[in-house]
């Protein structure tokens, strides 16, 4: 990463490209967005460049290996961006060490009434009512063919798994079967390594089904039959006590899943403290900086209770090195962001990633790895 570069890109996006997308709405802007990248992405000379300003590459310092998968660096995309998974070449050229896409589910899914998004631009979040729009599991894997074989080379793929949002998966024995369905297709033919089960999408008809301890022992007995070889992860919701989320990772922990994603978005606005009004006209969960102190609290309190049991995720409120730095000192082997990148620009990964070396060093680390969970017991 050229660092004038980046800091030139931060500037211009800050004072001149936000201000413009700012006022539009944000669902044209995202759209939008996806269409122009899926198309700069095509040319090897554009990710070139992109690289070159953007990306920071430091393996020695952040580069681990994670049960069997290689992480050139540890800040990922989160789920929900790119929900089917058009615009991996363009995320790995901007710095990102891996990518979450989705939430993909087993039918095709219109998603909830626009508008799926609201800005709170004071408060750095994200009102977030998608309701799992995607393509469906069919042609999301058929899009994953396509693209070259090095697309994946030390950049892992996670692959958000949920059930499909109508009234006809509503009840347990269909939500798992639509869970199952997917994940026996995506375990024939797709390059991703991990597979999440989000079962903490606050929009979707039925709710959290599997956010009660016996509702998700059966659900994750029926992935444990699928004898899966890649890792499985869990989404964790953001807005349980840690009494309850201790209770579902008891459970958990009886399985065949690696690794915890803490946390998805706020939905208990009455315990958020905001810097500007939120109508209650405007209907979704929150992302940012309200999930910011309950996001690590889940994580310290996990890293604590269950030591190296599982690998975890980070996310929620990550706008700098300094806010990745603090997940994974609490206890974060990997940390994934939307928000701050919507907000600060695409720079930000490569500056995250430098800023990380510069923290690592200050500290006496050599590695991201020997940082985590130093600041899980306070």
């Amino acid at each position: 990463m050229n660092t004038f570069t980046s800091a030139i890109s931060a500037g211009s996006y800050r004072h001149l490209v936000k201000p413009l997308l700012f006022r539009q709405s944000p669902d044209a802007v995202h759209k939008n967005i996806v269409r122009l990248a899926r198309i700069t992405q095509k040319s090897g000379i554009v990710r070139g460049v992109l690289k070159t300003a953007w990306a920071y590459d430091n393996e020695p310092y952040l580069a681990q290996d994670i049960a069997g998968i290689h992480f050139r660096n540890p800040i990922g995309l989160s789920a929900g961006f790119d929900k089917n998974m058009e615009l991996p070449p363009m995320f790995r050229a901007i710095g990102f060490g891996f990518m979450e896409g989705g939430s993909l589910t087993y039918e095709r899914c219109e998603g909830n009434t626009r508008p799926w998004f609201y800005r709170l631009p004071k408060s750095k979040s994200l009102v977030v009512h998608v309701g799992l729009a995607n393509d469906g599991v069919e042609s999301i894997m058929a899009r994953l063919g396509s693209y070259k074989a090095g697309t994946f080379t030390n950049f892992p793929l996670n692959i958000s798994v949920a059930k499909t949002n109508s009234p006809g998966t509503c009840d347990d024995k269909t939500a798992i079967e639509d869970y199952i369905g997917s994940l026996n297709l995506l375990r024939k033919g797709v390059r991703g390594g991990m597979f999440t089960l989000n079962i903490s999408c606050p929009n979707t008809y039925g709710g959290e089904p599997f956010t009660t301890p016996e509702r998700l022992e059966r659900l994750l007995a029926e992935v444990d039959a699928l004898r899966l070889t890649q890792l499985v992860f869990v989404k964790m919701p953001n807005d349980l006590s840690w009494a309850q989320t201790y209770e579902l990772l008891r459970v958990i922990d009886r399985h065949r899943v690696i690794g915890v994603t803490m946390s998805n978005l706020a939905k208990r606005r009455s315990k958020l403290t905001l810097a500007e009004p939120l109508p209650d006209a405007v209907l979704g969960g929150l992302s940012g900086k309200p999930t910011w102190e309950k996001s690590n609290e889940l994580i310290r309190r996990t890293r604590q209770a269950f030591g190296d049991r599982f690998v975890i995720i980070g996310v929620g409120g990550v706008f700098s090195a300094e806010d990745a730095y603090t997940k994974i000192r609490l206890g974060a082997d990997l940390v994934e962001l939307i928000t701050g990148m919507i907000f600060e620009g695409p720079q930000l990964i490569g500056q995250i990633n430098r800023g990380l070396v510069r923290l690592l060093k200050a500290d006496g680390y050599t590695n991201i790895s020997q940082a985590v969970g130093v600041d899980a017991a306070r």
